[in-house]
């Protein structure tokens, strides 16, 4: 499955890129109203700096435009062409999907941003291990 070192599984667990050891995110829960972009500093482990720069993440905008894409194109396939519902059915459900995983993904595309400019070092996991 999904081991520590790979950039997926720092990208789906939210977790450091240096490390893969600790959450990027003050809370992971995404769904909790007002800590969605709230992210720790840095890294308590190999105290990487998430944020590079200010504004750092607006680049993440970018990423989202194409996952949002992604989860409305699933949400497409499954209504309409497995499901076979009508237009206006279709129209909802892509409409419901964006408005609901809205939270994942903005999480989605920082984890995919910031895994852009970090890699995985071993060295910095056993850090304090």
């Amino acid at each position: 499955m999904l081991k520590k070192g790979n950039k997926l599984y720092s990208i789906l667990t939210g977790s450091c890129p240096k490390c893969h050891e600790e959450s990027m995110y003050v809370n992971k829960n995404p769904y909790k109203p007002g800590h969605l972009f709230k992210m720790n500093e840095r890294c308590s482990n190999c105290t990487t700096k998430y944020k590079i720069e200010p504004s750092f993440f607006y680049g993440a905008m970018y990423v989202s435009y194409g996952v949002g894409i992604a989860f409305a194109v699933a949400a497409f396939v499954i209504t309409k062409l497995l499901l076979e519902t009508n237009l206006m059915t279709t129209f909802i459900a892509i409409t419901a999907t964006m408005i609901g995983f809205m939270p994942v993904i903005i999480r989605l595309s920082r984890n995919i941003w910031i895994n852009l400019f970090f890699n995985y070092d071993p060295n910095a996991a056993q850090a304090n291990s």
